[in-house]
Formats: structure tokens, C-alpha cells, sequence
């Protein structure tokens, strides 16, 4: 018996022919919409968008924008700019190498939420849509003009399935719906460079590199500065958006490239970046943000040499950071603690970083024979056995070393060749205090991790571990010591922790057990580790970093949500890895496992990257 198969006849099947948009309107007038909403945008945000000044940001203002106007004003200028370039504008078109329309839908589309999403705000806070004057609703329609004609520009849509007449109505309506899906992904689908980039000389290739690290500080300094709710959301947007629309684009891509070919260049560019973070501070608020999301960064790219470059699931990780903070609290003079040492900083790192080590090998020698789900669920345990010996070592249920739940306190701050670092410091003009200091010296200690992960990555034991990673049976034929590798690969991850742990018990003050919980609402802990390694991209140096920031980033900046907060983050979660599953910042190996349609490259390094 065979089945007759036909092509589909319904509207949920996209007939393929000469390409359209998603709105039915002429390109030309598309294109034109599209580019006179962005610039129409632009000067609504000149324009007073609200009566009151209740509101935050002060809308009120005509010549001058504020709050989330700014947001605005950025996104439509980029929508303006690719609109342009899209027109083939004599010294834009730079801006696209892999073409414009993809970039500008996105562009488009980012700034009509940002826009509505602010109009809707206004609305809600002042009491309906009467609060708004002639800005608010020019922006309004500004914004839909543009996304309309962004959204008639014309793509090539995918080859639609046959549908089995057999078939039931609700298969008929999931294959409608893929199909639906298909062409929305097609409408959205970058191109490809259309011609090899243009040699730049080198002197112009570090101008790129310095002019992207300092976009880099620049949003980075504004977003962890957003001081209220609605503008830290339409920061995400736009945010988002624009960086959707210019990797879109092809501008990431070639910037990727020149900044692979400078690497030094681009390690010391991103390392002075970082230094001159806390110059950019008026106080030392966001400079207790940024020492934390250090250590957090610094403690997620060492499980990144555990979970990422060996392929080992390790869930009480956050244990070796609290041995490397605990180690380091017992020997700096602290009150609290049992022993009587008061040992310079260089010591006391080196031993917290030490004993992390030991642990390691002594979980790791019993236990490493194990694979996937049990070494998970081995190193789960003994996360919590850390915890409960901590608490229980009061003098009570135990010996009294770690004073139970009431922990170290009291720890002294560094002092390093005379230099306090609780005290204010006047630094070239510039006045730094107790946290700034704290974050140049995570910072030191951050880079260390940084050149440890990139040496170890590009070696032999590198590249074993990458072997044992893909395929731990046919590394182990080839001749690998797979239980040598993996246990270096485990000491080394857990040095790392404690070294990043050392700096945090003098930044937190006081070491307690209940820091060092599997899940908990404050990172770090094992759950976020885990989840700032996998969401930034496994294997890479920048992914942890940049994943590590925004999980730390985002709860302290979503505590409005209340009791909501942790479901938002969820989902937020939950839809990134559904829609991006290789990380924000994967490398070429993993980017493939996921997308298997996309172009192989020439050339993968010994570590995938």
C-alpha cells in the first residue's frame, strides 16, 4: 500500500515563486518606510513625550532626551543608518557586508518594542494614554511605519513540505505551523559576506579593536548604571536588538576576525578597558557590582576547564571556592579564626589555591572513573558535604574551625606593599574606594585565570581533554590516559576557584556555609556556575565571562519582579537555550553540533575555537 503525497494547496503551506516580505507592500515603499521611521524616530525623541515629570527619566523636555528616549533615539538612528546602506549610500556600506535587509528588520523591530514598550510604561505609571503629548504619539507611529516597511522587504522563502492527505488534523495543523515558523526564520536569516573583507592596514585594524572594546566598556558602564526599572528593561531590548541586527549584518563577524588576527592586542585592549572601569564611577556603587561579577566570571571560566574543555558535569563546584575563601580567612588575622596567622596575601592566596587543589584530587582520584549522570551526581554530594561539615565544625557537633553557622568574620582588609585596600585612594586625579580597589585586584586575578585557561586550552593536555570531551572511548583507543587527563583537568579547575575564593573572603568580609549552596537566589553558587558556563558558550574564554555578567547583572536588576523574579529568569533562560542552544559565544566546533546547515570553516583550532 503506498500513500499519495501532494504539495499543499492550504495558506499554511507558503507558495514559493519571486520573493516577498511578511507585509504586502512594494519594496520600494518598504524601504522607504522603513528608513523615514527611523529618522522620523529620531526626531520624535527631541520632542516632549509625556506632561509630567512622575514619570523617571523626565520626558518632559523638549531638545534634550532623557531616560528612555535615549534608548530610542540609538535605535532609530540604526535603523536609519541600515536603511541607508541598504540603498547602497556612498560610506555605509561598511555597516552591511552580509547584506542590510535581515539587520534592518531587527533594528526595526527593537526599537517598536523599546517605543511601545515605554509608551505603555508611561500610560500605566500616569494613568492611561491622555499623559502622552505630540512626541509620544509621533514615536508611536514613527516606529510601526518603520517596522511595517522593514517587514516588506523581500526574502526567499523556503521550499514549503508536502502534506500527507492521511494525515489527522492536528498533525495538519503542527506541519502548518512549522511551515509558518520556517518562513518566519527565512525572513530573519543573515547572508553571507558578498566579496572577502578589504585588507585594512594594521594600524587601522587596532583602531577597530580599540574602537569596539570602548563601545564595549561604554554599554557595559551605562547598563550596570541604569538607575531604575523601566530603563534597565529597555536597555535589555535595545540591547539586544542592536547587537541581534549588527552580527545580522556581518559587522560582528568581521570584527571577530580582525580581533582573532591581534589576540595580544585584543587581551591587553580588553584588559585596560577593564581597568579603567572604575575611573568612569562617580562613587563606589557599581564598583562593588563589578568586583562581584568578577569573581563570579573568574570562578565560571575555571569550571569552564572542568565542564567545557574536559566534558566533565561537575555540580558542587562552588565547594572549591568556598575552600579557597574559608583557607584564606583562617590565615589573615581574623578573630574568628582558630589559628593564630596572619600571613601577607601572596601566602594565603597561594594556599587557599593549594588546598582547593587537594580537595580536588581527593574527590577527583575516587571518583573520576565515573561518567555523565553518576560523577554528576558524586560531585552534587559533595558540594553539600562541604556546606554541612562547615556548619557543623562550631565546637558543637564538631570540631571548632569553621565556627558553624556563624562563620569567619571580621576578615581584615589587604594590605599589599603598603597599599590599603579599605581605604580611599587618589589615583591620577581620580578617587577610588574600598571596592574599586578590590576590583583592580580581581582583575589581576581574573587575567591570570585568563592566560592559565588559554595556555592550557592550546596544549597537548588541551587537546586530550577536548579528545575525552567528543568521544572518551576513542581517546582512550588512541593511547589517552583519559583518568590522568581528567584529573588534572579537575585539580586545575579547582586551584582556580580557590585562588578567585582567597580575594572573596577580604571583599565579602565574613565566610559563611550558606554562601556556598547548590542553588540560591545570589550567585555564586554551583546552579548559576553551571548555567553561565553553558549559556555563554562551553570551551570559550570570552563566553563564561560575558554569561557570568549577565546572570549576576540581570536578577540584582529584575528584584521589582518580587516573588516573580526567578520565574522570569527562568524563562528567560529556558527561551535562550531553546533558540540558541550553543551559548551566546560559542565556538565554531559547538556552533556546528547545532547547526549542522551551516558553512563548515577552514580552519578549526586545537581547541574547536
Amino acid at each position: 500500500m503506498t500513500t499519495q503525497t501532494t504539495a499543499s494547496k492550504t495558506p499554511d503551506a507558503p507558495a514559493t515563486g519571486a520573493p516577498r516580505g511578511l507585509v504586502d507592500i512594494p519594496e520600494n515603499i518598504g524601504r522607504a518606510l522603513a528608513t523615514g521611521g527611523g529618522v522620523l524616530t529620531v526626531i520624535s525623541t527631541f520632542l516632549a513625550w509625556t506632561w509630567t515629570s512622575e514619570f523617571p527619566g523626565d520626558l518632559t523636555v523638549y531638545g534634550y532626551p532623557g531616560g528612555l528616549q535615549v534608548l530610542v533615539l540609538i535605535g532609530g538612528a540604526l535603523t536609519a543608518l541600515l536603511g541607508l546602506s541598504s540603498y547602497g549610500v556612498k560610506g555605509l556600506r561598511w555597516l552591511t557586508p552580509a547584506g542590510a535587509d535581515s539587520a534592518l528588520k531587527l533594528a526595526a523591530l527593537g526599537t517598536f518594542a523599546t517605543a511601545w514598550y515605554t509608551i505603555t510604561a508611561i500610560s500605566s505609571k500616569l494613568g492611561g494614554l491622555v499623559n502622552l503629548e505630540p512626541g509620544g504619539w509621533i514615536v508611536v507611529v514613527a516606529t510601526v511605519a518603520a517596522l511595517l516597511g522593514a517587514l516588506s522587504l523581500p526574502f526567499t522563502r523556503p521550499e514549503p513540505e508536502p502534506i500527507d492527505p492521511d494525515d489527522s488534523g492536528w498533525e495538519q495543523y503542527r506541519h502548518g505551523v512549522r511551515s509558518r515558523l520556517a518562513v518566519y526564520r527565512a525572513a530573519f536569516a543573515g547572508g553571507t559576506p558578498a566579496k572577502p573583507a578589504r585588507a585594512l592596514p594594521a594600524y587601522a585594524e587596532i583602531l577597530v579593536i580599540v574602537a569596539a572594546l570602548a563601545l564595549g566598556l561604554l554599554v557595559f558602564t551605562y547598563g550596570i548604571g541604569t538607575e531604575y526599572d523601566e530603563l534597565f528593561i529597555g536597555f535589555m531590548i535595545t540591547a539586544g536588538f542592536a547587537f541581534a541586527a549588527v552580527a545580522k549584518a556581518g559587522l560582528v563577524g568581521r570584527v571577530s576576525a580582525i580581533t582573532a588576527k591581534h589576540r595580544m592586542v585584543t587581551m591587553a585592549g580588553a584588559f585596560i578597558a577593564a581597568v579603567a572601569f572604575p575611573f568612569t564611577q562617580s562613587d563606589d556603587q557599581y564598583a562593588t557590582i563589578g568586583v562581584y561579577i568578577l569573581i563570579f566570571a573568574t570562578v565560571a571560566l575555571g569550571l569552564n576547564i572542568v565542564v567545557g574543555l574536559a566534558g566533565l558535569l561537575d555540580l558542587g563546584y562552588v565547594a572549591f571556592l568556598g575552600v579557597g575563601a574559608y583557607t584564606a580567612a583562617m590565615v589573615s588575622g581574623s578573630p574568628s579564626s582558630p589559628f593564630d596567622l596572619h600571613l601577607p596575601f601572596w601566602a594565603s592566596a597561594l594556599l587557599g589555591a593549594g588546598v582547593a587543589m587537594v580537595f580536588g584530587v581527593l574527590i577527583g582520584a575516587p571518583t573520576l572513573r565515573l561518567r555523565g549522570d553518576y560523577l554528576a551526581i558524586v560531585t552534587l554530594g559533595f558540594g553539600e558535604i562541604f556546606r554541612i561539615t562547615s556548619l557543623n565544625m562550631d565546637g558543637t557537633s564538631g570540631p571548632d574551625i569553621t565556627n558553624g553557622s556563624n562563620g569567619i568574620s571580621a576578615i581584615p582588609n589587604l594590605e599589599i606593599l603598603g597599599f590599603d585596600f579599605g581605604q580611599e585612594h587618589s589615583i591620577a586625579g581620580f578617587t577610588i574606594a574600598r571596592f574599586a580597589n578590590y576590583f583592580l585586584l580581581m582583575l589581576l586575578v581574573t587575567l591570570i585565570v585568563v592566560v592559565v585557561f588559554r595556555r592550557s586550552s592550546d596544549s597537548r593536555i588541551g587537546r586530550a581533554w577536548v579528545a575525552i570531551r567528543e568521544d572518551e572511548t576513542a581517546a582512550l583507543a588512541m593511547g589517552i590516559n583519559g583518568f590522568r587527563v581528567k584529573l588534572i583537568a579537575f585539580a586545575l579547575g579547582a586551584a582556580l576557584a580557590g585562588l578567585a575564593g582567597t580575594v572573596q573572603a577580604h571583599v565579602t568580609y565574613t565566610v559563611t556555609p550558606e554562601q556556598y549552596q547548590f542553588a540560591h537566589v545570589v550567585p555564586p553558587n554551583s546552579a548559576f556556575l553551571l548555567a553561565a558556563v553553558v549559556l555563554g558558550g562551553m570551551g570559550t574564554i570570552l563566553g563564561p565571562l560575558v554569561g557570568a555578567s549577565l546572570l549576576y547583572l540581570i536578577p540584582a536588576k529584575l528584584q521589582f519582579l518580587g516573588d516573580y523574579q526567578l520565574f522570569a529568569f527562568g524563562l528567560a533562560l529556558v527561551l535562550l537555550m531553546r533558540f540558541r542552544p550553543e551559548g551566546l559565544i560559542p565556538n565554531q566546533r559547538r556552533r556546528l553540533e547545532f547547526h549542522e546547515e551551516a558553512e563548515a570553516p577552514t580552519v578549526l583550532s586545537k581547541a574547536g575555537a
